[in-house]
């Protein structure tokens, strides 16, 4: 009997149908154009397995997917930018409803009432992390909205420099002079101190053309930055300051906005989106009231209609799609309103004490992790407070180490060798999902390599 596989679609009958319909005897005539001495006949076949029913398949595609490194079966101890953590199932159940799935831009906002409440909630919240007055409905990634800060502050300083911090994630750099370069300002870097921004060279860096000073929080390499001191040395030259903030550490950190922050901005991954291999992500964009009409992309706000009824609307659409080109803020004609509702049902989720729970543990194990580390006789880079991650010092190349770890069962830390002046720093990272028993054991596999 003939092997049937339900999983295609076209019978017999069908192709013969098809075939008829266009006008050929056999499928092998529409491939008559190949030269035969490189085209499979039935006298010179394809040496291929013989065809696999739809159970045996998935179960084959599954053994492949199992040679995998992944966060299911691999305690990972990366970060960088990208974090390991723990999503509660309702996030899916509630972004895989098809009404938010296949939605749309929220244009009929007489149809849109429950995405366009969703993203005022996820506006909402996130001026509650940050303490900022306003936020806008999202944008791509965290990278991209510090480029559109970039882009606000010589917009509304009328200055053309920009200084980033060496503390800053080196990915944000290059996007950052990316944007400067088709916006035509410069973009200039201020050294470290051993791992945080050096302020002696801030201040000396600090002229009249400075637009805006740009530090990350917790920064690249994981140490706390002081706000309040960064700002109190830019009040003399009016430059703004740019925060990009890590929104899961503002769960414990006082919030940029309450430190003199003008513009904080960030990605949202840590709070409840994948890390599917860096992307997509969902960037958040919040400024102080007086810079709200410069702000990219859309803001929700609330309203009330003939009757009275609470109600949601697009507020601000500063984009050229809406207006004249030369008076729009931005070309960001898009935002990641799926991955916005992620976050916020989420936080909805664990709620204010279970946000923050989630963050202390971060600490908690981070702190767990660098400890044993010294026990076993290594030194750490940072000298200044950190949040989940931080910088060891080894004796070997980080990528040897790394693939020694991969084959005992850990995906290691990020090489930060050529950002620092260690000749072998790895960056390590210790999320709420590492338990005692995996960070125990990822200890005792570095200790092994590197004896």
């Amino acid at each position: 009997m003939k092997e049937q596989h339900r999983y295609l679609p076209a019978t017999e009958a069908d192709r013969a149908g098809m075939l008829k319909t266009i006008g050929v005897e056999s499928i092998e005539e529409l491939f008559s154009d190949i030269p035969v001495t490189t085209r499979a006949t039935h006298e010179k076949r394809i040496d291929l397995d013989k065809p696999l029913s739809e159970f045996e398949l998935i179960k084959h595609m599954h053994s492949l997917s199992d040679l995998n490194h992944t966060t299911s079966n691999t305690p990972y101890f990366i970060g960088a930018g990208t974090y390991d953590h723990f999503i509660p199932s309702v996030v899916n159940h509630v972004t895989l409803k098809s009404e938010f799935m296949t939605a749309y831009t929220p244009y009929q906002p007489e149809a849109s009432q429950g995405e366009l409440q969703a993203l005022f909630e996820f506006q909402t919240m996130i001026c509650e992390l940050t303490g900022m007055d306003v936020s806008n409905s999202s944008l791509y990634d965290g990278f991209t909205s510090l480029g559109e800060a970039c882009n606000l502050a010589t917009a509304v300083t009328k200055k053309q420099t920009i200084l980033l911090s060496e503390a800053l994630h080196p990915q944000a750099k290059e996007v950052v002079d990316t944007y400067a370069f088709g916006m035509e300002y410069k973009v200039k870097t201020i050294g470290l101190k051993h791992e945080i921004t050096d302020l002696d060279q801030l201040k000396s860096a600090l002229n009249e053309q400075t637009a805006a000073v740009v530090v990350q929080y917790p920064n690249f390499f994981g140490s706390i930055e002081d706000l309040k001191e960064i700002k109190d040395i830019l009040i003399s030259s009016n430059a703004l300051l740019i925060v990009v903030a890590n929104p899961l550490a503002l769960a414990k950190l006082e919030a940029p906005g309450n430190l003199g922050a003008d513009i904080v901005v960030g990605d949202m991954q840590p709070l409840g989106l994948p890390m599917s291999y860096g992307g997509p992500h969902c960037g958040y964009f919040t400024v102080k009231s007086k810079y709200m009409r410069e702000v990219p992309s859309r803001i929700v706000g609330e309203t009330v209609d003939i009757e009275g009824k609470r109600g949601f609307v697009m507020t601000l659409q500063t984009r050229e799609q809406h207006i004249r080109r030369e008076k729009a803020t931005s070309n960001m004609s898009s935002n990641q309103a799926l991955n916005a509702l992620a976050s916020s049902v989420f936080m909805s989720a664990l709620g204010k004490v279970g946000v923050q729970e989630m963050a202390q543990q971060n600490i908690d194990k981070t702190h767990y992790l660098a400890k044993k580390l010294k026990e076993a006789g290594f030194e750490l880079f940072n000298q200044s407070v950190y949040f989940n991650e931080f910088v060891v010092k080894l004796s070997q190349p980080v990528s040897i180490i790394n693939q020694y770890l991969l084959e005992k069962g850990f995906v290691g830390g990020y090489d930060v060798s050529p950002l620092i002046e260690v000749e072998h720093g790895m960056l390590l990272c210790a999320t709420e999902k590492r338990t005692k028993h995996e960070i125990d054991q990822f200890v005792k596999a570095l200790v092994e390599v590197v004896k």
